[in-house]
């Protein structure tokens, strides 16, 4: 399935100054280290890429939500760790626009790397403001502009957007994969396609659900929402986490369900745990206990899928030829409820060669990355998006994609 934009493959970017924009939105400890670097060495294929054909690359990214400017959320530690596993020095300036990128750009050599500070320093960048835009296009003279930050391409904002306004602009090879992998599972996956959806929220996945439900073969659902699937089919959950409003979601949700299936079907193409993990408190304390969704008392919360429906969610993985996992069936922060997830993983990794995984960004990639020791080799996918990927999934156009050269057709 081919990529409808042009990429950097296309372009003739040899020795030309390049500017791109990352996602290096990522997690740091109490005291600013970063504990997660999956997204700079995500970045690194197209990094590689550009600087093999002499470019002086300039990257651009946000970290965090500061308010004005923060220096505990500067890119600083970035650029550090970038530099580590580039292996060559990068070059950081502690602002985004104006004269000071201007000379750091200059004096940055061909097959050299600046990185600009954090964007959202500026209250412009997430304004998509034009006027912004073209002060980074101004102060870094590229040539090109190259979208590879796959987790932001769901926002207007100006480093996404706007600037395409500005410069020549295609995607990296990290923002191409990821949205030919997501499409293809949504539009030719190889079946038996399961999905599996867990997290807090059915109203943060409504459209997700909805275009599964057309799509896929089998819909697990875990984590806190399944308790709200729960309820809407009439067992008591206790003091668990609900949306008491998306009843009007889960009717049209079974209503497809139903027209695809057959009413008599449902339950076993839309499987909902038959049993839970519960707890009275959310806490390294607390123990874990087993019971049929039918018996969660009224002071116990629902923290993670049962051992019984671990095994039947098991199951049906083994089946498949294509899985999307998009949030953790339990509160996998702790380990006693982690058990879930931790099996989902397993059966993952251990028919690699046979099923093509793919996983959601945000806390789904989190706790892979975690539970295989922090490559991902042992999945066919990890998303390095989260909200991002879920509206690819859905079918909704992304605002950074959509605004790059068209692909030749």
């Amino acid at each position: 399935m081919s990529f409808f934009k042009l990429t950097i493959r296309d372009v003739p970017l040899e020795h030309k100054v390049v500017l791109v924009r990352a996602d290096y939105n990522v997690p740091l400890t109490s005291d600013g280290k970063i504990s997660d670097d999956f997204r700079i060495r995500s970045s690194l294929p197209t990094l590689n890429y550009l600087l093999d054909r002499g470019c002086k690359v300039v990257i651009m990214s946000h970290l965090g939500r500061p308010e004005g400017r923060d220096e505990s959320l500067s890119l600083k530690p970035v650029a550090e760790r970038l530099e580590e596993l580039l292996g060559r020095k990068v070059n950081f300036v502690d602002d985004c626009i104006g004269d000071k990128v201007a000379s750091a750009v200059r004096s940055t050599a061909f097959t050299g790397v600046l990185l600009l500070e954090n964007l959202r320093f500026y209250k412009e960048e997430e304004a998509n403001d034009a006027g912004f835009a073209e002060k980074i296009a101004k102060a870094t003279a590229a040539r090109y502009f190259v979208q590879d930050g796959f987790g932001v391409v769901h926002r207007a904002h100006a480093s996404t957007a706007a600037i395409t306004q500005f410069i020549p602009s295609v995607a990296g090879l990290l923002l191409e994969r990821e949205y030919s992998v997501i499409t293809k599972a949504m539009e030719d996956p190889a079946r038996p396609l399961v999905a599996i959806l867990g997290g807090a929220k059915v109203s943060d996945k409504i459209g997700v659900i909805e275009r599964f439900v057309h799509v896929a073969d089998k819909i697990l659902i875990g984590g806190a929402m399944a308790n709200t699937f729960l309820d809407y089919k009439g067992f008591a959950m206790g003091a668990s986490k609900l949306e008491l409003d998306q009843k009007e979601t889960l009717d049209k949700i079974y209503w497809a369900a139903g027209e695809k299936v057959g009413g008599e079907h449902i339950d076993d193409f839309i499987i909902l745990p038959t049993d839970v993990a519960v707890a009275r408190e959310i806490s390294p304390e607390a123990k874990r206990k087993n019971v049929a969704v039918s018996e969660v008392g009224f002071d116990e919360l629902a923290l993670d899928i049962g051992d019984k429906s671990i095994e039947r969610f098991a199951r049906e993985v083994d089946k498949a030829k294509t899985v999307v996992w998009n949030g953790p069936v339990g509160w996998s922060e702790l380990d006693e409820f982690a058990h879930g997830s931790a099996r989902i993983a397993l059966a993952l990794a251990s028919q690699k060669k046979r099923t093509m995984s793919i996983i959601g960004g945000g806390d789904t990639a989190d706790f892979v990355l975690k539970w295989d020791g922090g490559d991902g080799k042992d999945f066919g996918h990890i998303s390095t998006g989260g909200g991002a990927s879920l509206e690819l999934m859905s079918g909704a156009k992304l605002p950074g994609v959509e605004s790059l050269l068209d692909g030749r057709k």
